[in-house]
């Protein structure tokens, strides 16, 4: 399906899985968001520019609630789309919307690592931030048999009793390591905060066996020199980027959804009893 359609524009319930990173942004306090996209790929772009059309036909139909939802994803916040011309790694990835930061402090989603949680994972790591200065990378134990999916993190606990169990200084990472060479059990799920320095750590890495640029091996030097702090979440987290990880994301959307929940609820029953 990804051959058409871009991973990120894969439906999660009722929304696309760009659409819950956007939301969660826009629910932090971010105003501005920088899309970094393949070359040709539009959908994402049209998905949040304004269509006067249709929301005119909605309103004509007594359809304002559904006019009023397509007008919100448009004015929600600023966008603006960054091609990368070439897939050679999120580092790269970052690094092509540099141009646009002005060296400000900016906050990276990774739509496929969907996280639902009460107070959004980035307002999470936003609120640690106003404490304690420095990058920020979204974390939380995994099992032994998922380490060589996550990167891993070799942390130390910060001595601040508000602070105990919940947030770690990096001193290293490593990326999907075997169970018996991993520094941790903490791994990275696709929240960051950064400082503008990144940029200069981005620069100094060498890409790797698949020519790539890996954001974990810049941060890997960052925390050589700069604060680098890993933030235990709170929420639920669904890896979207797999198919296992996309269904079980829909199931857990489609029962928090206030719409559809109660009749999703009743369906999966039904399922459980026949099977």
């Amino acid at each position: 399906m990804t051959k058409a359609v871009p991973k990120e524009m894969l439906p999660v319930g009722t929304k696309p899985l760009i659409q819950f990173a956007v939301e969660e942004a826009v629910s932090s306090g971010i105003e501005e968001i920088i899309f970094v996209v393949a070359p040709g790929r539009r959908t994402i772009e049209e998905y949040f520019r304004r269509d006067l059309s249709l929301e005119t036909m909605l309103e004509q139909h007594g359809r304002r609630e559904e006019a009023e939802r397509i007008r919100s994803l448009s004015c929600c916040a600023t966008f603006r789309i960054v091609q990368q011309d070439q897939p050679l790694g999120l580092g790269h990835a970052v690094g092509c919307a540099r141009s646009l930061l002005g060296g400000e402090p900016f906050a990276m989603i990774l739509p496929d690592a969907l996280i639902l949680a009460c107070q959004p994972c980035l307002r999470q790591l936003m609120n640690s931030y106003e404490r304690f200065r420095g990058s920020y990378i979204a974390t939380r134990k995994v099992g032994v048999g998922d380490l060589c999916r996550f990167g891993i993190l070799k942390i130390v606990p910060v001595d601040d009793s508000q602070s105990e169990g919940i947030l770690y200084l990096v001193k290293g990472l490593v990326e999907k390591p075997a169970p018996e060479s991993a520094p941790s059990h903490f791994g990275v799920f696709g929240r960051y905060l950064f400082e503008p320095e990144i940029f200069d750590c981005l620069e100094q890495v060498r890409p790797d066996r698949n020519n790539e640029i890996q954001i974990t091996d810049a941060l890997a030097l960052y925390c050589r020199n700069f604060l680098l702090y890993a933030f235990c979440f709170e929420g639920d987290h669904y890896d979207a980027g797999n198919k296992l990880g996309l269904l079980e994301a829909s199931v857990a959307v489609g029962l928090r959804d206030p719409e559809i929940g109660d009749g999703c609820r009743r369906f999966l029953e039904r399922v459980v009893d026949r099977h």
